[in-house]
């Protein structure tokens, strides 16, 4: 009966710890699966969808692969939020970084009156001391900032072509800003006049650099207009324009527009410039060129605040009367208008008289037909050799009476007129004026317009027929720097530059190779030229050296002495390396003592001067000048 009763408290006691375990399982299911599910969702809501989450009793795994260190951490606090920080386990992994693509090598490149500054990130290759020397030479004693920063990575290709050719154009222009890259060059500068600006642009043209792409700006002040004129011609050859002046460019929309409503179809030449004497000024010339396309022909010409018509010869005078009286009233009111209606003359017999002045493309000039007296005459031919040269005038004008009023102005403008073309002809008679030939300025034709109607009036009539011929422009047609060293190269093919016998004198039979090299690097402009000089191998090595040093320099000085600007040459001898030809002839010999002419090439400033140039140098340093050199080298240097 005992043994019953402790049998049933044992079962009793056993059924009590079954269930209690049974209900503490399921109490930690359920927390392991709400604290599962609330972490869960909370890495969702928050971005972290990479990452998975496991239940293991009260803890919480979370696993999965975070894009980066950071990412991971915030992950793990934003479970701990949900659940005891505790009871989170990390088993999260960390993507690998992706590699840093490395920097854009890049240098803005500034200079003005106060010096030249540089900052940016340049390769580590660069060689700092030589770019630093470069960059001191081209400021000119000014202060040089440099704010470069080194960066050890990769360098593109074309970087040395870049930073070079950014280089050469620091050197050409003292106002400027230019952004390097390896890919592309930006170059913005202020230049003094827009002769100088054309210039610039033909210098920063030539030579582009490789693979590199080029973005060129450069700007010039306004040229200053006096008068400030406009000449718009329909006549036989069409409508067109002698002179345009604008002050903006939508004046000079406007005035293009009235001009293509006339019946105009050419490019033209206006000029954007100062001096315009109203701020109706496009609007007045627009009038004018209105009135004249109604007129169907005649030249309209606006001087500052003058207005000149003049209508074709058979206009009605209706027509007329009607066209003028509108324009009349429409022009602004700064604006005053005389007008003309040509009526036909009588002609003689012998014709109208005549002036005429001739240019050839050789520079000769000719003046021939009727002049009232010999004053006139002789101030003629004083008048056109100013402008021209004496040597080039022929005379073959004649004394005659009855010639019309204002006949020796209007020959003295027809000869100012000719001195701007470069080969043509101008014909003066009484009623009219024409001009026409051949230029190198694009200009010319306005120029020519506001020349006449400064000396013969408003109502001067005249034509001009000028072309522009680029091969004549003293900036554009300047050959490129390689066209300047072939023609050297031509000069020289069957004559050399020689010298005295162990000596650095040029001789005397040279002197016209040399003149005929100096006449070729005037029209050349600006360009960075080697001399180099070079002898045959007889005589001790650092004689030679000496000697063909002295020789390139000789050669620089007589270049010097013509008028040649020899700023950017440089005189280099190399003695007796690099022969072309065989030392143990004499006609070997004679063809390795020489002068090469060649094209300094600036060279990446990463790389290192080239061996022969530093062998040369170092060669010199080491040796003392000695005014008679002990060489056999004893007669003739060379050519290219």
């Amino acid at each position: 009966m005992r043994l019953s009763a402790l049998l049933i408290r044992l079962v009793a006691f056993g059924i009590a710890a079954g269930g209690s375990l049974a209900a503490a399982r399921t109490t930690v299911t359920v927390v392991e699966e709400r604290s599962v599910i609330a972490v869960q969702e909370t890495l969702v809501d928050q971005g972290y969808e990479w990452a998975s989450v496991l239940g293991d009793g009260l803890q919480v795994i979370l696993e999965g692969e975070a894009p980066s260190e950071a990412v991971r951490f915030r992950a793990i606090s934003a479970a701990g939020e949900m659940v005891d920080a505790s009871r989170v386990i990390d088993n999260l992994s960390v993507a690998d970084s992706e590699v840093l693509a490395p920097p854009e090598f890049a240098i803005e490149i500034l200079r003005n009156d106060r010096g030249v500054s540089l900052i940016g990130l340049i390769p580590a290759t660069t060689d700092r001391e030589r770019l630093a020397d470069r960059i001191t030479d081209i400021a000119d004693d000014l202060p040089v900032t440099d704010l470069l920063e080194v960066g050890d990575y990769p360098v593109p290709e074309t970087w040395d072509n870049a930073l070079n050719y950014s280089l050469r154009a620091l050197e050409l222009l003292p106002r400027s800003k230019i952004s390097v890259y390896a890919q592309r060059v930006a170059v913005e500068a202020i230049s003094d006049s827009p002769e100088e600006k054309r210039q610039l642009e033909t210098a920063l043209a030539r030579n582009p650099p490789e693979g590199v792409r080029r973005a060129i700006s450069i700007s010039a002040p306004r040229p200053v207009i006096s008068p400030f004129t406009t000449r718009f011609v329909i006549d036989d050859a069409g409508p067109h324009f002698d002179a345009c002046a604008a002050d903006t460019e939508e004046a000079m929309q406007m005035i293009l527009a009235a001009a293509s409503e006339a019946g105009f179809r050419d490019r033209a030449n206006c000029t954007l410039a100062l001096g315009a004497p109203s701020r109706s000024w496009a609007e007045a010339v627009s009038l004018s060129i209105s009135a004249i396309g109604e007129l169907g022909g005649g030249t309209v010409t606006v001087s500052d605040t003058d207005v000149t018509l003049v209508a074709p010869l058979g206009t009605g005078q209706g027509t007329f009367d009607n066209v003028v009286g509108e324009l009349q009233n429409a022009l602004p009111e700064a604006f005053a208008l005389s007008s003309e209606l040509p009526v036909a003359q009588e002609v003689s017999t012998e014709g109208p008289p005549q002036f005429t002045a001739t240019l050839s493309p050789e520079g000769q000039v000719q003046l021939r037909g009727r002049v009232p007296d010999d004053v006139t005459n002789t101030v003629a031919k004083n008048y056109a050799t100013a402008k021209f040269s004496e040597e080039r005038i022929t005379m073959g004008t004649r004394l005659a009476d009855g010639l019309p009023a204002g006949w020796s102005v209007r020959v003295l403008a027809g000869i100012e007129a000719l001195s701007e073309l470069s080969n043509g002809a101008v014909v003066v008679e009484p009623e009219k004026i024409q001009i026409r030939g051949n230029t190198g300025n694009q200009d010319a034709s306005a120029r020519i317009s506001r020349l006449l109607i400064d000396k013969l009036g408003q109502g001067a009539i005249f034509e001009i027929d000028v072309t522009y011929v680029e091969q004549l422009d003293p900036i554009a047609g300047l050959p490129t720097p390689e066209e300047c060293v072939e023609q050297i190269k031509i000069v020289t093919e069957n004559r050399k530059i020689t010298f005295d016998p162990s000596s650095a004198d040029i001789s005397a039979s040279a002197q016209a190779v040399v003149d005929d090299i100096a006449e070729i690097l005037k029209r050349c402009g600006d360009l960075r030229i080697r001399v180099a000089g070079y002898t045959d191998s007889q005589g001790r090595e650092e004689m030679n050296l000496n000697l063909s040093q002295q020789r390139a320099e000789s050669v620089l000085t007589a270049l010097r002495a013509r008028r040649v600007p020899v700023g950017t040459f440089k005189a280099i001898g190399y003695g007796e390396a690099d022969p072309i030809a065989d030392n143990d002839t004499e006609e070997g010999r004679e063809a390795n003592r020489r002068i090469e002419f060649s094209l300094i090439v600036p060279e990446p400033i990463a790389e290192e001067t080239s061996t022969l140039d530093a062998l040369a140098e170092e060669a010199l340093e080491d040796t003392a000048p000695q005014d008679a050199p002990e060489t056999e080298d004893d007669s003739d240097s060379a050519t290219e």
